[in-house]
């Protein structure tokens, strides 16, 4: 499981207990400028993964790690289908990010929220 949190323009992505150990990485900082957005997708985990660059996946136990899908970078860190939220992500390594958190509901109304904000805050182009 995962945690999703807003610091300044940054969301961060804390992997929560074993799951470090399972994905290979224990944090991941996204500058708001690059989150395009977020969803609540339970049926993402029926999706194929494509190549497992570096992590576990055990077929309805886990998916953690990074991923190669169609030419993309995909960051897994997913237990319980039901908890899933797919961050859709630009200019960055991974293109997405598909975690399981406690409340995704919650996750996606905080990144969508700090997206709002953080384009408020920005003039506008001349």
């Amino acid at each position: 499981m995962a945690q999703l949190s807003v610091v300044d323009d940054t969301l961060i992505v804390e992997v929560e207990g074993l799951d470090k150990l399972w994905a290979l990485r224990s944090r991941l900082e996204i500058p708001l400028a690059n989150v395009r957005g977020a969803t609540a997708d339970p049926g993402i985990v029926h999706e194929s993964k494509g190549i497992r660059m570096g992590g576990t996946h055990l077929p309805g136990v886990i998916t953690a790690g990074t991923f190669r899908s169609q030419g993309e970078w995909v960051f897994w860190d997913v237990h319980n289908p039901a908890g899933a939220v797919v961050v859709e992500l630009a200019d960055e390594r991974y293109s997405r990010l598909v975690v399981e958190v406690a409340d995704p509901r919650a996750a996606v109304a905080l990144v969508e929220a700090a997206m709002r904000a953080h384009a408020a805050g920005r003039p506008d182009p001349v």
